[in-house]
């Protein structure tokens, strides 16, 4: 009966949830000028409510199941993935770093989580230049819509899991055996509310030298021409799904599309005009099969804090450990910069102190 906690450290918020024996127990928001003024914030509420078999910690781009007394300074780096010359004033998720510190530091029995990327079950060909095919906060997503899934029907096919965020937009595949096999990530993916999406790479190379704050600029919200702001949007979103939509049979579709994310509840309006249910159903073996992710009971924090504490549970050996076996997560391994071949590459791990794999 394992009592553990997971963590979203999303862009307009910090959601921690606690589990007993697979039931919510507990929750928390933090905004973020909470964490500006005190980064160990969320770190001194989990302490308020110990003990704890396990707590998924903030994990940004990802580790391969890192425990807190194995975390070093340089993974540390790889979670943000912050430039040498941008670290202590890089734009994003507000005060990431620090907030990872306090929970490294924190003595509590934390674990960081991978991403897409760091597990086995994506074949490496479609790792290839690139990092974000899913930040551990789209994993913990996918666990809780596998679960929900399974809590309402019997799962035969393909499940893609859209996640609408207050910043990016991704997608996620899961194969039929419950096993991610691809992802599209907010900076790599669709338009996003706040992100732009996949970046041109002649828009990027003459707005250059980017930043990272860059990266949470350029989206829906800043298109002034409402319809064209609600095109855009969704037709991305189309474009992405139809994507993924390859890696299977053609005539099958997707057996579930799930949709998920703040965005939903910061801007319902926008998110109402999309008609995404309408759009996506050509993509799913029925319109029925396009819906939105139910919460667990009792839980109002964002889907991925849940996740992040459903994984918490599989991997402290409660009730969920069939989903965390499923997904392979023990597997994870690598960095998020293994599989750049770029001939700047090379630069790039050596600002983070790690190797790369030969593709």
């Amino acid at each position: 009966m394992p009592r553990v906690a997971g963590c979203d450290p999303g862009t307009s918020s910090l959601d921690l949830l606690v589990l007993d024996d697979g039931a919510v127990a507990d929750q928390v928001r933090f905004a973020p000028d909470a964490l500006r003024a005190d980064p160990a914030a969320a770190v001194a509420w989990l302490r308020d409510r110990r003990p704890f078999d396990l707590v998924a910690g903030p994990s940004g781009y990802g580790l391969p199941l890192v425990r807190a007394a194995d975390c070093t300074d340089a993974h540390l780096d790889m979670m943000s993935l912050v430039r040498p010359d941008e670290r202590g004033a890089a734009g994003g998720v507000a005060g990431f770093g620090a907030v990872a510190r306090a929970f490294r530091d924190s003595g509590l029995p934390v674990v960081f989580l991978p991403g897409v990327v760091h597990l086995p079950t994506v074949p490496p060909h479609r790792k290839l230049n690139r990092i974000d095919l899913g930040t551990p906060d789209k994993v913990g997503v996918v666990a809780l819509a596998l679960a929900r899934i399974a809590d309402t029907w019997t799962r035969e096919g393909p499940v893609c899991v859209v996640e609408l965020g207050t910043a990016f937009t991704a997608a996620v595949v899961v194969n039929e055996r419950g096993e991610i096999a691809d992802g599209v990530g907010g900076t790599a993916g669709p338009l996003g509310w706040r992100g732009g999406g996949a970046w041109d790479g002649e828009a990027a190379y003459l707005l250059g030298p980017l930043r990272k704050a860059d990266l949470f600029a350029g989206g829906a919200a800043g298109v002034a021409d409402a319809e064209v702001r609600r095109a855009a949007f969704v037709e991305s979103v189309v474009r992405t799904v139809a994507g993924l939509c390859g890696l299977f049979e053609p005539d099958d579709g997707f057996e579930t599309i799930v949709l998920s994310g703040r965005l939903f509840a910061a801007e319902p309006a926008f998110v109402a005009s999309l008609r995404l249910v309408e759009a996506l159903a050509p993509f799913a073996r029925s319109e029925y099969e396009v819906v939105g992710l139910t919460p667990l009971a009792g839980a109002w924090v964002k889907e991925a804090a849940q996740g992040a504490a459903l994984l918490a549970d599989g991997l402290a050996g409660g009730r969920y450990r069939p989903l965390v076996d499923a997904l392979r997560l023990r597997e994870a391994s690598g960095t998020a910069l293994d599989w750049l071949t770029h001939p700047g590459a090379a630069a790039v791990r050596a600002w983070f102190g790690v190797g790369g794999r030969a593709p």
